[in-house]
């Protein structure tokens, strides 16, 4: 799978589709969460994804939240245990510092998740907090 890289403008209706699909399934339905998910972020964001047979596999989001700060959010996987999500990640990360050139990269994750953005180099920067009924904790990675 190769990593699709695109702008709002750029996904065609068939990758919005899909995109949104995965993320109401995993976001609203498997973590039983009723929150609006079209936030208005996502045409300044950029979309990061890899499919396989027409379905995103794993998803994240990238939007600059002020000047030298990207917040990269929707982040997901469908494949669990095959190094998926670690890639995305990954490749995220230098998606972002090549296309932003921002001085810190930060996320809002769920608690369970903090884990994984740890290996990747963030950094806890509060306290836990609810949103949407879910523990979250605000990460960073300072570039």
């Amino acid at each position: 799978m190769e990593l699709t890289i695109k702008t709002f403008q750029e996904l065609t209706t068939k990758e919005l589709y899909e995109i949104l699909k995965v993320r109401g399934a995993i976001f609203v339905v498997e973590q039983s969460c009723a929150y609006q998910d079209i936030d208005g972020l996502d045409e300044a964001s950029l979309h990061l994804f890899y499919e396989a047979g027409g379905q995103v596999q794993a998803y994240l989001r990238a939007f600059e939240k002020e000047p030298g700060v990207v917040q990269m959010g929707r982040v997901l996987t469908l494949r669990h245990g095959e190094g998926l999500g670690g890639r995305l990640l990954h490749e995220g990360i230098l998606v972002i510092k090549e296309q932003f050139h921002p001085r810190k990269i930060v996320i809002e994750a769920q608690c369970y998740a903090t884990g994984y953005y740890e290996k990747a180099g963030f950094q806890r920067c509060s306290e836990e907090f609810l949103e949407d009924g879910i523990p979250h904790v605000r990460m960073e990675l300072t570039l």
